[in-house]
């Protein structure tokens, strides 16, 4: 199991008090497999998606990613999981805009340990970017810079990869041609994949699917 939430609950303060946000979330994800988080706006994705990959706590419950428990964990440990097997992309690209795209797509894995240059060449290759390696961010269309944020996650070799919204800035045709790619190359390096999204079509595309309502899973 490469992901397993279990009893996990998160509220947040505002003026009135505590909000609940996540209520007895419990489930898992398994090596290779891929998985669909859906909800309206405001129902928790994001929370339990940054939760998965260790970039906020859980008020309690216990979260276990490649058989390592977070709720054990310092932000140090924490920092080193995140930066070996586990991998996100937003909505937003999040480049390194004073980075070419060869470096950008480097970069974590280089962080990670020693980078295995076949690996990337064959990512760069899949995603179409080979000629766009020496251009910065700026230079390169909504859907290149997806491909890039996609391969620089995927470089890292994780188990676990994270997207939010991965394709919510791009138009239909575009969206789909990057779901495509990033489907396959998930499916050949074997991580486990969970994709918060609105679309019924993406949802529809991965393994399985779990709704968030009223901070529970349906």
């Amino acid at each position: 199991m490469v992901l397993r939430f279990e009893a996990v609950e998160k509220s947040f303060r505002d003026s009135e008090g505590r909000v609940p946000v996540l209520r007895d979330i419990s489930f898992g994800l398994e090596a290779g497999q891929t998985l669909a988080l859906r909800g309206e706006s405001g129902s928790g994705k994001s929370t339990l998606l940054h939760i998965a990959g260790a970039l906020e706590d859980a008020d309690s419950g216990q979260v276990w990613v490649s058989g390592q428990d977070l709720t054990q964990m310092d932000d140090r440990a924490r920092a080193a999981l995140r930066r070996t097997d586990i991998a996100l992309v937003f909505q937003q690209f999040n480049l390194i805009p004073s980075l070419s795209v060869a470096a950008n797509i480097a970069f974590q894995a280089a962080l990670a340990g020693p980078v295995d240059r076949a690996h990337i060449d064959h990512i760069v290759q899949a995603l179409g970017l080979s000629a766009q390696l020496n251009k910065y961010p700026e230079a390169l269309s909504g859907g290149q810079q997806q491909r890039v944020a996609i391969a620089r996650a995927i470089a890292v070799k994780p188990k676990l990869m994270l997207a939010d919204e991965p394709t919510g800035n791009l138009d239909e045709d575009t969206a789909e041609d990057v779901l495509e790619q990033m489907l396959a190359l998930v499916a050949q390096t074997g991580a486990a994949l969970m994709v918060v999204t609105h679309s019924p079509a993406i949802a529809a595309r991965m393994d399985r699917q779990l709704h968030l309502r009223g901070g529970r899973l349906t």
